[in-house]
């Protein structure tokens, strides 16, 4: 056999049998994962430590997914989108790796999947188009001459610099260690980017894309054999090569750093961190140690650091990136934003005496049991939500793997995690020592601060157009026309479709590998009590999921906004006798989480929305008795009346939604958009949207202006919510076990509020209205790039929901707008979607250098779709790759709560199996028929953008006139 296998183990963390192998040939590892799991993961991954900023590791990542050898078509990457079953397709760029992961439940669609992805990396084309395309290239401007720069990466790396709570956690984690490729930036730095040039670019692919670099990683119910099969065809053209890529390790510091650094803002607010290094990896215990104190510190509300800086006033919310465990050596993090400039200093002074005072006097035991279960159950649990477990574990495996430690140690958590809890439980002071050592007694640490400066965005621009006219001054009539030329050859080469033969070479499914039934999931209705029940009779490992969902509809409008912040304030007030350390406490030790969300959409049918209020829960069977009390206190005794825990809650929602603005500037203006198209939309805006802010601003003075005012509001909306007699109680759970519970169940639900029917019709009666639509609204905020939408009304122009134009849009994102937006574009993403229950059609772009050019774009969309002469091929593609977004896997408690919604929302088994249908028999004409309802719907369609106030000003007055600038930052 070609490998050499040097360890297997079972792991029952994971139930799985791991082995451990090295490829004889070319010394690449492998790390083979055999369970039951349907859901199978594939990685390639190398390591790729940088030598300066200039984004190659990340500009590299995006190129080989642009044509290879075997598959010579523009975009491999993209015409997997197109036809795949995939539950996961993306890469990874990391501070010293790259990492290629796929998954797919299809055992075919997987190995098609691991095909294109070991030619990718391994023989991919890389021209100096593709360089010029995904990193950075010149261009002159026909009109003015001026010379710009345009390029996917440099224009998503803008993105990332214009966020300064990106910015400030990538400042704190490289302030650690500055003379290794750690104190880079591996995503790229804009103003380091044009130092890059195409020889650099190829020469690091050739060091570093070597089978002799590579960590190859296979997960799930494939057969393991076929897989190093697979794996040594692909490497047996190579030999063994000694490649440099351990990243270094820092040496430690004599004694603490600090810096500071400027980001654009008007208001006084900074950002500060106390920044720690960590030890090596390694060292197991270590690790999870350092992973339980992180939550003991500030992994709660409750948590003893994070509540002393949050109680002490000097900022708004948490700052800092936490723990990270995937570099070489650890990190952590934490401090405060949203501080005045003038009391950044007493941040640190207040984390240091906080930790010195937990080591001295000690930590809460409850407070250590609380941790110490809460990371026991995710552990075991494993519950990664859409990402598939595999990769999650690939993840996992890396953090050690990477740097030539054992990675089946990673895995196997159970030998650690016993000999801390017999360290630190029982009046053990495990966890004191760790802050004394690695916290207070550890001089390699630093302090980075952000501090506004209103003209940093405007001294930056100068400073890049001052740059740009002296390279242009300096450049011949023949150099600036060789830039041209250039810029022509690659406008043609994007706007020139692969060729028929070139597209035969991507593998794909058929549509008879598509199963033909829609999901079904497990649901009985019945009543609990006063309660409406729904059953999941699902395998979960004896773990209760739990969701109570609770009917908006009874709520006065002007109430609306509270609901935004009714599950914190709920669950972070305390309950009864507890305060709400005790009752996070209690939370942690006997439960798997507690929280709470909204459900905003409109119901099948359109026009009405189905807007819930739930709160969802989950513990061991074993357990459920706490998990019920606890729930009940909630509901029902929540301390609702404290003041300052409110105006704190406040605080942090205001700060976070204000760092999320930009990082997701798209989602702000879709929802911003569809909020005067459709009513849940209108209610999500003032929940989840700008809304929310703006009223959160307002709440934030009025809370100490008129706080018997605001409880009043904060009380009736819990009243008008809180009412079982209308809730819809959602279990998932093995039918023994729900069996056994179901009396006890009965009693919690009999022991929750209740309003009277008039209460509810009184709160009806008021709900009612939504906004009037203004063709045209710009959210200013500063920005270096721009993030550009809009939207159509398809259903209010007549248009009939079908699952055909689901396939039709799958097509539209992976070629026209993917072509227009991104490739031509030069943004970071273009796409759309497409709502059936509301028929609202909307056309997004994410760090986006354009507005104009863009809203020009998704004008012609629908042109491109009613002149379309789609093949059969192609037209198989988009319906495989619709299906593959329909059917994304689902873990037991995913499903549940799937069921749930649709449940709510009206969307039966039959209306689902009726829209797979339509998506199955997807023809040429649906396409043409999509076009057709957006250019009806355009009389009434609206548009939007986010951008810099500079940017919006410099719009044509034909463009502003009649908008609406709302400046949000």
């Amino acid at each position: 056999m070609p490998f050499t296998l040097i360890e297997e183990r079972q792991v029952p963390e994971i139930d799985s049998l791991v082995r451990l192998y090295r490829h004889d040939a070319t010394g690449a590892r492998l790390l083979s994962v055999i369970n039951t799991d349907e859901n199978k993961s594939f990685g390639i991954s190398f390591r790729t430590p940088p030598s300066r900023s200039d984004g190659v590791a990340h500009i590299l990542e995006h190129s080989v997914l642009c044509g290879s050898k075997k598959y010579p078509v523009k975009e491999p990457f993209v015409e997997l989108m197109k036809g795949s079953l995939n539950t996961f397709l993306n890469a990874f760029t990391y501070p010293d790796k790259t990492v290629y992961p796929v998954a797919s439940t299809n055992m075919k669609d997987f190995y098609n999947l691991i095909d294109v992805y070991m030619d990718a990396v391994l023989a991919p084309r890389i021209t100096e188009d593709t360089f010029r395309q995904e990193g950075w290239h010149y261009e002159v401007d026909a009109e003015t001459g001026a010379l710009t720069r345009k390029g996917v990466v440099f224009n998503e790396m803008k993105g990332a610099y214009s966020d300064p709570e990106d910015m400030h956690d990538d400042l704190c984690r490289r302030s650690l260690f500055p003379d290794t490729a750690y104190g880079l930036d591996s995503g790229g730095d804009p103003a380091v980017i044009p130092k890059l040039d195409y020889a650099a670019f190829k020469a690091f692919h050739e060091t570093y894309y070597h089978p002799s670099n590579s960590f190859i990683y296979f997960y799930g119910d494939d057969d393991p054999a076929e897989r190093l099969a697979i794996i040594d065809r692909w490497l047996e053209p190579y030999a063994r090569i000694a490649v440099d890529s351990l990243p270094a390790i820092q040496a430690p510091f004599a004694e603490p750093r600090s810096s500071t650094s400027a980001y654009e803002g008007d208001e006084p607010k900074a950002w500060t961190a106390v920044n720690w290094a960590l030890a090596p990896h390694g060292d197991q215990k270590a690790s999870l140690g350092f992973a339980i104190l992180s939550h003991i510190l500030t992994g709660t509300p409750a948590a003893p650091l994070r509540k002393a800086l949050i109680d002490s006033g000097l900022g708004e919310d948490l700052a800092g990136f936490g723990l990270e465990d995937s570099l070489r050596v650890g990190a952590w993090s934490v401090g405060l934003k949203g501080v005045h400039p003038d009391k950044v200093a007493e941040v640190e002074a207040l984390i240091l005496s906080e930790l010195a005072k937990l080591a001295d006097e000690g930590i809460s035991p409850d407070t250590v049991e609380a941790s110490i279960n809460t990371m026991e159950f995710a552990l075991r649990e494993k519950n990664t939500g859409r990402f598939p477990r595999g990769l999650a574990v690939m993840l996992e495996a890396l953090n050690e793997w990477l740097y030539d430690e054992n990675p089946i140690d990673a895995l196997g958590f159970g030998a650690a995690l016993e000999a801390i809890k017999k360290e630190a439980l029982g009046g053990g002071v495990y966890f004191e020592r760790l802050i004394r050592k690695w916290l207070l007694d550890n001089p390699h640490r630093s302090t980075v601060t952000l501090l506004p400066e209103p003209e940093a965005g405007a001294r930056r621009e100068a400073a890049e157009k001052a740059e740009l006219e002296a390279i242009r001054a300096a450049m011949s009539a023949d150099e600036l026309a060789a830039i041209a030329a250039a810029a022509e050859r690659l406008k043609a080469l994007q706007e020139t479709p692969d060729s028929p033969e070139a597209l035969a070479t991507i593998p794909s499914l058929s549509l008879g590998d598509l199963p033909k039934e829609s999901l079904r999931i497990p649901r009985e209705e019945g009543s609990l009590g006063a309660a409406t029940l729904l059953f999941h009779d699902l395998p979960t490992s004896s773990i209760i999921y739990l969701d109570l969902a609770f009917p908006l509809d009874g709520l006065r409008e002007e109430l609306l906004p509270y609901v935004g912040l009714l599950g914190r304030a709920l669950l972070e007030t305390g309950a009864g006798e507890m305060d709400y350390v005790a009752m996070s406490q209690e939370m942690g030790k006997h439960t798997g989480g507690i929280g709470a969300t909204n459900l905003l959409v409109t119901k099948w049918g359109g026009g009405a929305a189905a807007a819930s209020f739930i709160v969802r829960g989950k513990a061991l069977v074993r357990k459920a008795d706490k998990l019920l009390g606890l729930l009940n206190a909630i509901l029902s005794d929540a301390r609702l009346d404290n003041q300052e825990r409110f105006r704190q809650i406040i605080l942090e929602e205001k700060a976070q939604a204000e760092a999320a603005l930009i990082p997701a500037g798209h989602r702000l203006v879709n929802l911003r958009l569809l909020s005067r198209l459709n009513r849940a939309d209108w209610m999500s805006e003032r929940i989840n949207g700008l809304e929310q802010l703006f009223f959160l601003r307002g709440l934030a003075a009025r809370v100490d202006a008129d706080w018997p005012g605001v409880l009043a509001d904060l009380e009736a909306a819990r009243a008008a919510v809180v009412d079982v007699s209308r809730a819809i109680v959602n279990v998932t759970l093995d039918r023994k076990d729900f069996d056994a519970l179901r009396p006890a169940m009965e009693r919690f639900v009999e022991s929750l509020p209740r309003r009277s029917e008039g209460m509810a019709e009184a709160g009806k009666a008021q709900n009612a209205g939504k906004a009037h639509a203004p063709a045209m609204e710009l959210l200013t905020a500063p920005s270096q790039v721009n993030f550009v939408g809009a939207a159509y009304p398809l259903a209010a122009a007549g248009a009939r929901p079908s699952g055909a134009f689901l396939v039709a849009k799958k097509y539209l994102d992976t070629t026209f707008l993917w072509e227009k937006v991104r490739v031509q574009g030069g943004a970071y993403g273009g796409f759309s979607s497409y709502d059936l229950n509301s028929g609202t059609f909307a056309f997004l772009s994410y760090r986006d250098p354009n507005l104009e050019k863009t809203w020009d774009t998704f004008a012609e969309a629908a042109g491109y779709l009613k002149n379309l002469a789609i093949g059969d091929e192609e037209l198989t593609r988009a319906i495989i790759g619709t299906i593959g977004a329909v059917d994304g896997y689902l873990l037991p408690d995913a499903k549940g709560f799937t069921s749930l919604v649709h449940f709510l929302t009206g969307y039966t088994q039959e209306t689902r199996q009726a829209i797979r249908d339509q998506i199955l028999a997807a023809k040429a004409a649906d396409f043409r028929a999509l076009g057709e309802a957006i250019a009806a719907a355009k009389p009434l369609a609206i548009s939007g953008a986010l951008a810099s106030r500079q940017r919006v000003e410099a719009l044509p007055a034909s463009i502003k006139e009649g908008a609406i600038v709302t400046p949000v930052l």
